[in-house]
């Protein structure tokens, strides 16, 4: 059995997902040199900001990233 480590910052949580979105998700991430999970938080960031949402939290960028 493997056990699943999550950072101590990041909140664990299952998700059941279509396979072709799945993949869909892979490719964006890995075209934009992402881990899937990265991927997905960029991406729930930025509907969120489109809906006038704001984090709590603002999260830092690196340099050279629009993320």
């Amino acid at each position: 059995m493997t056990a699943i480590v999550a950072s101590r910052d990041k909140k664990t949580f299952l998700l059941r997902i279509d396979p072709d979105l799945w993949a869909d998700m892979e490719r964006l991430a890995a075209a934009e040199l992402r881990s899937v999970n990265a991927q997905a938080e960029f991406l729930l960031r930025e509907a969120l900001a489109a809906r006038g949402v704001r984090s709590k939290t603002a999260r830092k960028t690196k340099p050279g990233r629009e993320d």
